[in-house]
């Protein structure tokens, strides 16, 4: 069942475009911050900071979901869509390399739990720095593939 009051609709799209800016926002602040040297204060920003991201995607999947399911066009629609497919599948990608940084900004709980900064392996870094670098360009493709999907190019149903 799917519920289309317009007042609904447009809350969902709102929330979803909250969530997906709140997340590229984030995206960009951990790319400055993990770009300069690493102080206790910004290991601490960064890990805030990827909790925030992490949210963001959480909250950006679902709502995606429950507007695909429940207050757009329908699921029969999206999932015969070239640009949707590919947008949700870069968004995986982007999800899936994310939880190495993640991994690495929550070990170094103990040492800013004793308030000193992280003693981090310069290679474990400049691998964190190259993923949110293609995390972000990731996201130009997905908005290159919501453009194209608002628009019903690649729409390959019946």
């Amino acid at each position: 069942m799917r519920v289309l009051t317009p007042p609904m609709v447009s809350f969902f799209a709102f929330l979803h475009h909250l969530a997906a800016f709140t997340l590229v926002a984030t995206l960009a602040v951990e790319f400055v911050l993990i770009r300069g040297t690493l102080s206790l204060e910004s290991a601490r920003r960064l890990q805030i900071v990827d909790l925030i991201y992490g949210i963001s995607a959480a909250a950006v999947l679902v709502v995606g979901f429950l507007r695909v399911f429940y207050f757009e066009k329908g699921a029969q629609y999206y999932f015969y869509s070239v640009p949707f497919i590919a947008k949700l599948s870069l968004f995986l990608v982007i999800g899936l390399i994310s939880i190495y940084p993640t991994v690495v900004f929550l070990s170094w709980r103990v040492p800013l739990k004793q308030g000193a900064a992280p003693a981090v392996d310069p290679v474990k870094l400049r691998i964190v720095r190259a993923i949110i670098h293609w995390e972000l360009v990731l996201v130009v493709g997905i908005l290159l593939c919501a453009a194209l999907m608002a628009r019903g190019v690649g729409y390959v149903g019946s």
